[in-house]
């Protein structure tokens, strides 16, 4: 069985083509500028060099046809037919209350993620466009959704509700949602494989650190508390966006710099973070770099976020009454090695410690922990694609 997995972003596509029997990607790519100038599609198959085509891509159903062109092209693809495909499964950012789980898509469904429109507006439209392109060119291929929200779902009323009129959460859904799922569930799933314990015994604290970050406590294999809240905005400063911050602060700054509510959400959410207070980049990289170099607010900046994973890791232990191990993913998680020193130095009251050898290494499954550490420390690369293939694997086959 042949899973293509499908995110769909506002302008750009990306996808995996997996076999099932093996859990191989037999081909990966994406559509970039999707209904902008200079758009192309790029595909890698197996470990061969990609293979770029610029085409104009008007929409997202044309961008799906140029994927499936390319899967199916006699020199560069991996199927003969469309008909090979066996499932898609689609990355679907917001499920709010109504979905808990994966689901097979059908058009109760599909309405129910369209009812989420309201509290993702930014999110879930470019997931609807790709799951009625794949409907419209494969129909009668079976579609699966698999919702970044849901495995929060399990989360207890007391860590998910805001103390705001609870007139606003029956009317509005006003409440945390939280979001990398799929990539927090995964994480915890290999942590347990990796730690040869069952799941069911573990309290682990899983941290997906990238352009957009969120910490999650994991409770014999439920989530019980995350960083994110009613929107990705929420919890540690990240790339871009200013994380937790007074929410008075934001009704001032509209006062004193005469800024509309669409305004304010745009300094929030791409103009703070790590960039705002740097003033250099969001991406981690040049920020290691700078800091590096002597700039003193590209230093600040990594400090402010190291101590802010680091506070929320102690709060998930205290949440959870004890901590297993701590799981680093995503691409700051896997591969800025000084900064996962930087989180974890002041733990040791905990049981944390790492081997600075093992921690040297980016990008691998590994445990830096020292030996004798009461509290295991886990690399684990990150793999959305495949836990949706195997969601959707399991609904459809």
């Amino acid at each position: 069985m042949k899973i293509l997995v499908i995110n769909c972003g506002s302008s750009s596509l990306k996808y995996q083509f997996i076999d099932m029997t093996n859990e191989t990607v037999l081909a990966k790519g994406l559509c970039e500028r999707i209904g902008m100038d200079k758009s192309f599609a790029r595909q890698t198959r197996g470990d061969e060099e990609p293979v770029t085509v610029e085409t104009e891509l008007k929409d997202h159903g044309v961008a799906l046809q140029a994927v499936l062109n390319l899967l199916r092209d006699p020199k560069t693809g991996v199927i003969g037919d469309v008909s090979e495909i066996s499932a898609v499964g689609h990355r679907v950012v917001h499920g709010a209350e109504k979905f808990s789980q994966s689901s097979v898509i059908d058009d109760e469904i599909l309405k129910g993620i369209k009812d989420c429109i309201e509290i993702a507006p930014l999110h879930n439209p470019p997931n609807i466009i790709g799951i009625e392109a794949c409907m419209r060119l494969m129909p009668g291929t079976p579609n699966g959704a698999v919702f970044d929200t849901a495995f929060h779902q399990t989360m207890p009323a007391h860590a998910y509700l805001y103390a705001l009129p609870y007139e606003y959460y029956e009317k509005y859904g006003v409440r945390k949602y939280g979001f990398h799922g799929t990539s927090h569930r995964y994480v915890s799933e290999r942590a347990a494989a990796l730690l040869g314990k069952p799941i069911e015994q573990l309290k682990l604290v899983t941290c997906h650190l990238g352009n957009g970050s969120s910490i999650c406590a994991v409770d014999g294999g439920k989530s019980v508390e995350t960083s994110m809240g009613y929107t990705p905005l929420d919890g540690l400063m990240m790339g871009t966006r200013c994380g937790s911050i007074d929410p008075a602060v934001v009704t001032w700054l509209m006062e004193k710099e005469d800024l509309d509510t669409k305004a304010v959400n745009d300094i929030m959410n791409k103009k703070s973070g790590i960039f705002g207070v740097s003033g250099v980049s969001s991406d981690f990289r040049d920020i290691t770099a700078a800091a590096e170099g002597g700039n003193e607010r590209a230093r600040l900046g990594l400090a402010m976020f190291a101590y802010q994973v680091r506070k929320y890791i102690g709060q998930y232990a205290a949440a959870m009454g004890g901590i297993h191990a701590i799981v680093f993913t995503a691409g700051v998680g896997e591969n800025v090695t000084p900064l996962r020193v930087s989180i974890l130095k002041d733990l040791a009251f905990l049981g944390v410690a790492i081997d600075e050898e093992k921690n040297k290494i980016r990008g691998c499954e590994i445990d830096i922990s020292a030996d004798g550490a009461k509290v295991r420390t886990l690399v684990i690369p990150t793999n959305e694609e495949l836990a949706i293939a195997r969601d959707t694997y399991a609904l459809t086959r």
